[in-house]
């Protein structure tokens, strides 16, 4: 093949750019590199500028075939050559050649338009574009007909962004990113990447430091303790459509919803290959499996999005696009989720918009200065847990919070987000002494900002996906947190009732002698139970730090630390609100939950154990098929006293009803066993006992509770007719109107009181 030596003039008017592209801190190396028109010597042409600092030389191969030898312009590596009679753009191929006799053959990065429109730069600058995920980070693409990966990343005050890789030996000098107009992105389109590729970003910034970065839009990272980012592309196929239509049409306010809460991590692990955990696809099937066996309708995954610390438990995030690698590639994920949909069980994201950790390859100081975290440190660092905070004023950075929002809910098939630590996220003074924090601009306490970023967030899924809810984990008497925005409130779906839970472990932590002079922990939570919409959360917060198992909290012999437990599931289950559990709960352990270790699934062969088991069987078996249970947990009608104030008994019962569907539930919180216990009746008939906490099937006691009864027409509780029961120690009693047009749907639960008991 015939090489042409073509000479190059001096670099004139471009010496200003080529000492900024070899001092490394060109941000427009395309006005350099790449095609440009030039005339020479009267000839009109174009031409080609290359750089690589450790090439001996370079070659220009063009479409036809005609090859030339480019000239060194400056050292080191700049390289030009001047093609007469060419017109833009053209396709040119580069061979580098290095003195140690290497050399390859590569497409010009930097002859290529920008992958990043107008349009998008417009909308991210507005804090308005929704799938920002598809505009940042790294993606496949065909540019003219070339494949390749188009790179673009965040930095406004970066004087220079580069791409490295193994594909660069790691050398930011080689692929230099362009800055577009005002934006403060940088972008580079690379011919030939293709997927699994590592790579990270190196900034520099306007002091001169020079910092290597996670991509914060890669859809895929290493496995920790590394922090590359990688390049991925999915080719899942979902099938779970016939779910996706379904949950278009129904409320999950008047829909069952009995939450199993998850951390991937520890639910099993094998302890015979080194403990590891299993696998998103390893544990699909044995995990719906289980949530089926208990009636659980959702799944919720602890924080799954990439983070550098285990014990952090996913809740301090680096990575926020990139589901962790501890378990499988993002596809996988999808296979878990799809497979959840398959079998009825939603899926939910507990989701952590709040803050950040401090690691140097993520969001911190993330061009040279503050840019992701608010700069003041009264309002960006969070004294409790060593992070940063989010800059909700900044319309940029909320719009990449709403943004991976809908990302989880459109590219995974998510049903639900639980929002965590909303609290930090409504008020400067979270968790700070007075001289700590710094007012708003009125002088208050509210984080204004944080307050419209979550009213953002519920707007853009209710507009974008009107079927899919968000939870607010918040303790704060914040007003209207699940009223509508176009109401004045906060717009989510549900609130968990921390009030309900403190107040509730409280009461049952007491030795039951004690708990009559405290039965208001107990009741006080209907005073305000339908100022918001609640879940009744007993999640991994309150079996961590100390705190002990559920288990453990209770007071007594071995036998009546069960028999509360059980006691305290019925009440969670029967009471108004949707309902939440950790898992292990199933499996009542002693001690509390360890992220480092699996479930302890062989204390299923303890009987004890295994009767809680399978009172959470029946439990959820009941609530599933009576909707007075769930279908009105927020109105007032689907929930009624029949008692409450029998302090010295201990003993409550109240009606759950749905229209003509009614169930009684009567909780003694006694050791003292009632054998006639009159409560007044909705209505005159026979009734039958659904479920009682105390059977024997659950290794309960061998009092009789009656299998059926019948009212009596005296007046009790201001009721016509009532009901005189014998309610068990500790125990828990649901029973259903033999009139109830459903009495046939779910047999009661009862085994032979031959059995022996543990008491």
């Amino acid at each position: 093949m015939a090489i042409t030596t073509a000479r190059i003039s001096p670099l004139g008017k471009w010496k200003t750019r080529v000492d900024a592209l070899l001092a490394g801190e060109l941000s427009r190396p395309h006005d350099l590199l790449g095609l440009h028109p030039s005339t020479r010597g009267g000839f009109r042409g174009v031409v080609v500028r290359a750089f690589h600092p450790k090439a001996s030389a370079i070659e220009c191969f063009l479409e036809k075939g005609k090859t030339y030898r480019m000239s060194r312009v400056a050292e080191p590596g700049l390289f030009a050559v001047f093609v007469p009679d060419a017109r833009m753009p053209f396709d040119y191929r580069l061979r580098y050649r290095f003195s140690n006799r290497r050399s390859y053959t590569t497409i010009d990065p930097y002859r290529f338009s920008p992958t990043v429109t107008k349009r998008d730069l417009r909308l991210f600058s507005e804090g308005r574009h929704r799938h920002l995920w598809r505009i940042l980070g790294s993606h496949q693409r065909i540019v003219d007909g070339v494949r390749g990966v188009g790179f673009a990343v965040w930095a406004p005050r970066a004087v220079r962004v580069s791409v490295l890789g193994d594909f660069c030996e790691w050398d930011g000098r080689i692929f230099p990113m362009r800055r577009l107009g005002n934006s403060g992105i940088f972008e580079l389109f690379i011919p030939g990447l293709r997927p699994k590729e590592l790579y990270k970003y190196e900034i520099k910034s306007p002091d001169g430091r020079i910092q290597l970065k996670a991509d914060p839009f890669a859809l895929s990272a290493e496995i920790p303790p590394r922090a590359a980012s990688r390049i991925t592309q999915s080719s899942y196929q979902w099938r779970d459509n016939e779910w996706m239509k379904k949950r278009r049409s129904v409320n999950p306010r008047r829909q069952p919803m009995a939450i199993y809460e998850v951390h991937l991590g520890s639910w099993a692990r094998v302890p015979e290959q080194g403990n590891r955990s299993l696998g998103y696809r390893e544990i699909a099937d044995r995990i719906i499996a289980h949530v089926k066996r208990f009636n659980f309708t959702h799944l919720q995954l602890m924080p799954i999005a990439e983070h550098p610390f285990d014990g952090s438990w996913g809740y301090q995030i680096t990575n926020y696009f990139s589901p962790t690698s501890r378990y499988g590639a993002p596809d996988d994920l999808r296979y878990l989720i799809d497979l959840c949909h398959r079998h009825d069980i939603g899926v939910i994201l507990d989701w952590v918009p709040a803050h950040f950790p401090k690691d140097d390859f993520g969001l911190k100081l993330f061009d040279g200065a503050p840019l992701y975290e608010y700069e003041d440190p009264k309002l960006g660092e969070h004294p409790d847990w060593g992070t940063l905070i989010f800059d909700f004023s900044r319309r940029q950075v909320r719009n990449v919070l709403v943004a991976n929002a809908l990302y989880w809910l459109e590219e995974f098939h998510i049903d639900g987000l639980r929002i965590d630590a909303v609290a930090s996220i409504l008020y400067r003074d979270y968790s700070r002494a007075y001289n700590e924090w710094v007012p708003n601009k009125t002088g208050g306490r509210e984080n204004l900002h944080g307050a419209d970023f979550i009213r953002e967030v519920n707007q853009a899924i209710s507009a974008t996906h009107p079927e899919c809810f968000t939870i607010a984990e918040d303790s704060t008497t914040w007003p209207g947190v699940t009223e509508s925005v176009a109401e004045g409130g906060l717009g989510f779906t549900f609130k968990w009732n921390m009030g309900w839970m403190h107040d509730t472990l409280n009461y049952l932590s007491r030795a039951p002698e004690s708990r009559k002079c405290h039965q208001n922990d107990l009741t006080f939570a209907l005073q305000y139970e339908y100022s918001e919409k609640f879940i009744m959360p007993l999640s991994h917060d309150e079996v961590v730090h100390g705190k002990g198992s559920l288990l453990h909290k209770m007071p007594g012999e071995l036998w009546e630390k069960f028999a509360n437990l059980r006691l305290l599931f019925a009440y969670q289950y029967t009471r108004p609100g949707k309902k939440l559990l950790f898992m292990g709960s199933e499996l009542a352990p002693t001690v509390e939950w360890d992220h480092r270790s699996s479930l302890d699934w062989q204390l299923e062969d303890d009987p004890l154990h295994r009767g809680i088991a399978l009172f959470l069987e029946d439990l959820g078996r009941i609530y599933r098929d009576y909707p007075c249970l769930w279908r009105r947990d927020h109105e007032p009608e689907g929930y009624e006293w029949i008692d409450h104030a029998d302090h010295n008994a201990s003993v409550l019962s109240y009606l759950r009803r749905d229209g003509d569907q009614q169930l009684i539930v009567v909780l003694n919180f006694s050791r003292v066993p009632q054998q006639s216990y009159r409560i007044g009746a909705p209505q005159a008939g026979r009734y039958r006992t659904l479920l009682c906490s105390d059977d024997c099937r659950y290794l309960g006691s061998t009092f009789q509770s009656e299998l059926e009864l019948e009212s009596e027409p005296f007046s009790y509780h201001g009721r016509k007719h009532s009901l005189v029961l014998k309610l068990p120690t500790l125990a828990a009693l649901i029973l259903q109107p033999v009139s109830d047009p459903n009495v046939i749907k779910t047999p009661p639960v009862r085994s032979l009181r031959s059995q022996k008991s543990v008491n």
